[in-house]
């Protein structure tokens, strides 16, 4: 399976930024646990901090062969329309996922307006919640064994 990972705004700073919440794990660490663990799986690692890069990856991924979508909006998660909007007509497997918590955090994180249109949400898993997503993708794929 060829599975995007996308890394919204800040996943940039994992390992660095609020250890206590998020690990100390950096973002290369986890793309590259997620290869070996997965080696089965074509990976493709997206990380940005501007919206429209992120949904200029999403529309691409209509058209470029990509099967699954594991995502990590970040803030965008409880603010933006506009991946939303890009992410709602993708009829393959796509699933977010959260290090941590969010309903466990601010009120304002509880929401996930990119969320209504994935097949899931995992949530509070630490890194962890990246290798569950890839599990959730994997069952929703209708030849997965």
């Amino acid at each position: 399976m060829k599975i995007l990972v996308l890394h919204g705004p800040n996943l940039n700073m994992l390992g660095t930024r609020n250890p206590d919440v998020y690990g100390s794990t950096t973002l290369g660490e986890l793309n590259d646990g997620l290869k070996n663990r997965f080696s089965n799986h074509d990976f493709e690692f997206f990380q940005s901090n501007v919206e429209g890069e992120l949904i200029n990856r999403i529309q691409a991924a209509i058209t470029d062969g990509t099967e699954a979508i594991i995502a990590n909006f970040g803030g965008f998660t409880h603010t933006s329309v506009a991946l939303r909007d890009a992410l709602e007509p993708i009829n393959f497997p796509k699933v977010e996922v959260h290090i941590s918590n969010i309903h466990a955090r601010e009120e304002y994180r509880e929401k996930s307006i990119t969320g209504e249109v994935m097949n899931g949400i995992i949530t509070g898993f630490g890194v962890h919640s990246y290798a569950l997503g890839i599990q959730a993708a994997e069952l929703l794929t209708p030849d997965f064994e």
